[in-house]
């Protein structure tokens, strides 16, 4: 097992990398620069923690994120990884102590604000440091292109001039092949290699509908998510306030968040969506960058995005975690002309306000697409996808069309005859015949297109202009206030060249569909909410989010196996052996007691004597030896250059296993061996085997693996006295 590989396993309890992880790690720990585009929930930052963890010296990781630098690093910690963070949340004395642990080489991982970052005293402290690499997160924030520029971002080529060394790796979520080279160019990158995972979110539903009554059209969906956690997104603060108080109105534990709020109230906002369970966020675009929550279950937006990035970056918050999630949008006409007047009304250059255009007309073409969206989606970023995903509206409900070349020509010819200048209100009026005050100031139930619409409903006309806009036949000006205008593509339809095709506005989703991704997402019996109520106990007792205990994947791998043994704990993904210390027996308890209700005869919580196990791996077999040669558990871990508590588990192991003893290990007094055997005794039962409780008595004198190897003992102990009781053979020691 590779150094990676072990560190993967023993701090983040994970046996196997996903994806391009390993060829990450791997290139970064040897030194090479990196570019890596990966999908939210798809693992970016392993790619850099685990090489900070490998390389001599400190990975500095630069984030836009403040707010959320707290929660990330208190989740490393927990895992056993020794983290800081610097921003202007720290007080004087607490960011000269961060400074001193870096000058000291104390620490795997600092994350650090790009201000703070740029100052030349932070580039001279660390010119005085051993730097292992430069992580740069959220690396699309150097396009001037997108929504989340930061101009701090520019200037962090500087890394390269003073330091160039020290190998780097930018990081993104979502970026299009524009953004890609702008994230090269402007960083410096010209000779790293570029890792592009799959844009694919498989575990997301993606649902589009038009907007009728979308408040009433929000309540359907938001029918089969009670109890989730989950964000809304909105265009303006006032329809952020107005919708949070109809949530909740309905029920709902709903809070706004905006740029409007002070930063009081929105870090409150933040923080209880992060620590509370079913909390829904609701927001404008202010929100959500980084969000590390790994169990939001839907994404809705009652506007349109701004572009498909905006899209796929704000619908990619859901699902982190790998379970079912849902995305979805309603949209109209009205939420292309209000973005295009906010474009035009921006202190921008036209080139910007060009590329900001055509990014609005090409979201707004894959709403109205009637294929797979997610495939149209991976198409947009340049990846192929094969065939229908059987995730989506498309593809669960398959739109159907209508020939709607006439009908077309029909609305096209009425755009022109009233002068280009009016919105699709007003032309439907004038095409259904109606004689609106409006309708006959201008006189245009003189024209000949006055009239000759009746054919279809008032709904079908508003369908059939906004997909015109869509398929880019009209223009809708935003400087005429949404005045509708003819483009050169409408021109062949006019002269009846070509022929067009609409689709039928779609039917309300079926609650069955709407729920068939949710069918697997919670165990939903009492076991299952046993173990996240101890998990929120846990978190609370920390002051941290429930998910830097445990991800909502790992209590449903504990539901499904069901382990009755810290050793079988072990094997569950996503607990690593810092959480199984802390941890273990909390959740044991929890998952014994179900057992034992469910079958009264089940046998007692205890672990299993692991030297029954003919099985020892590669890596504990080389700690074995070492500690046979004479070698202490600081020299072996300064040897083999893993963690101290990787070193105290394959000692324990080997103890509880009869391979070694425990003065083979541990140059101890006897005295304080029996005053450690005399306090676990003292704990209840079910209590020793987290040993946390002992710890603490001792003012955390001993490092949690000399307890460990101490309990070894005392389990090898108890085994060879029962044995002895019934006769049976004792286990060699």
């Amino acid at each position: 097992m590779s150094q990676a590989q072990e560190i993967l396993r023993a701090v983040f309890g994970y046996e196997q990398f996903r994806g391009q992880q390993a060829a990450v790690v791997e290139h970064l720990s040897g030194g090479g620069d990196a570019l890596v585009l990966m999908p939210t929930g798809g693992g970016k930052s392993l790619c850099y923690q685990i090489p900070a963890m490998i390389r001599p010296g400190v990975g500095v990781v630069v984030s836009p994120l403040i707010a959320l630098m707290q929660d990330q690093v208190d989740a490393l910690l927990l895992a056993g990884v020794k983290a800081a963070f610097l921003n202007s949340s720290l007080d004087f004395e607490s960011a000269s102590r961060v400074e001193q642990q870096l000058l000291n080489g104390d620490l795997d991982l600092l994350y650090v604000a790009p201000e703070r970052l740029m100052t030349p005293r932070f580039l001279q402290l660390l010119q005085r440091a051993q730097i292992a690499l430069f992580a740069i997160d959220e690396a699309h924030c150097v396009s001037q292109w997108g929504h989340d520029f930061r101009p701090e971002y520019v200037r962090l080529s500087i890394l390269h001039e003073r330091f160039p060394q020290v190998p780097r790796i930018a990081l993104t979520a979502t970026a299009d092949a524009l953004t890609r080279r702008e994230i090269v160019e402007r960083l410096g990158l010209t000779g790293a290699r570029q890792f592009v995972a799959s844009f694919d979110r498989p575990n997301i539903r993606y649902h589009i509908t038009q907007k009728r009554n979308a408040r009433e059209q929000m309540r359907v969906f938001l029918s089969q998510q009670r109890g989730n956690a989950g964000i809304v997104y909105c265009l303006s603060r006032k329809k952020v306030e107005q919708t949070a108080a109809w949530l909740a109105d309905d029920g709902w534990l709903a809070l706004p968040y905006h740029a409007g709020l002070n930063a009081a109230t929105r870090l409150e906002h933040q923080q209880r969506f992060l620590r509370e369970e079913g909390v829904v966020i609701v927001a404008t675009i202010a929100f959500g960058m980084g969000i590390d929550k790994p169990d939001v279950r839907f994404v809705a937006h009652l506007d349109l995005p701004k572009s498909i990035e905006g899209y796929y970056q704000e619908t990619g918050r859901a699902g982190r975690d790998g379970l079912p999630a849902h995305a979805w949008l309603a949209y109209g006409l009205s939420d292309v002309v209000s973005l295009r007047q906010i474009v035009e009304g921006n202190d921008t250059s036209p080139e910007r306000k060009r590329v900001e255009k055509q990014k609005l007309d090409a979201l707004l073409g894959f709403c109205e697409s009637i294929g797979c969206r997610r495939a149209a989606l991976l198409e947009y970023f340049d990846e192929a996808h094969g065939g229908a995903c059987g995730n989506c509206d498309n593809c669960l409900e398959p739109p159907r069309t209508w020939d709607g070349t006439t009908a077309a020509r029909m609305a096209l010819s009425c755009v022109y005859r009233t002068g280009q200048r009016f919105g699709a209100g007003h032309l439907v009026d004038v095409l259904l015949g109606k004689r609106t005050p409006k309708v006959q100031q201008f006189g245009h139930d003189q024209k000949s297109t006055f009239g000759i619409g009746q054919a279809h409903t008032a709904a079908e006309w508003q369908s059939v202009f906004r997909q015109l806009v869509a398929s880019g036949y009209l223009h809708a000006d935003a400087d005429a206030y949404g005045g509708l205008k003819l483009t050169e593509a409408s021109r062949p339809v006019l002269r009846g060249e070509v022929s067009i095709a609409f689709r039928v506005d779609d039917r309300p989703l079926r609650k069955d569909k709407l729920a068939r991704a949710d069918a697997v997402s919670t165990p939903g019996d009492s076991l299952w909410e046993q173990l996240r109520e101890a998990r929120l106990k846990l978190a609370r007792a920390q002051n941290v989010p429930p998910y830097v205990i445990f991800h909502d994947s790992t209590l449903r791998e504990m539901h499904a196996r069901r382990p009755r043994t810290l050793a079988e704990l072990a094997r569950v993904p996503g607990v690593g052996e810092r959480k199984l210390e802390r941890y273990g027996g909390d959740f044991l308890d929890v998952l014994v007691h179900a057992s034992t209700a469910d079958d009264p005869s089940s046998a007692p919580i205890r672990e299993a004597p692991r030297a029954q196990s003919n099985g020892i791996s590669d890596t504990s077999r080389v700690t074995l030896q070492l500690a046979r040669d004479g070698k202490t558990p600081e020299q072996i871990v300064r040897t083999r250059g893993l963690k101290p508590s990787t070193i105290y588990a394959h000692l324990a192991d080997a103890i509880e296993g009869g391979r070694l003893q425990l003065r083979e290990v541990l140059a101890m007094p006897d005295v304080e061996i029996a005053t450690i055997q005399a306090a676990i005794l003292a704990l209840p039962e079910g209590e020793r085997l987290t040993l946390k409780s002992v710890f603490e008595l001792f003012a955390e004198k001993y490092d949690y693996g000399v307890l460990r190897c101490v309990r070894a003992a005392m389990l090898v102990d108890t085994d060879r006295a029962a044995s002895s009781a019934d006769g049976s053979a004792p286990k060699p020691h």
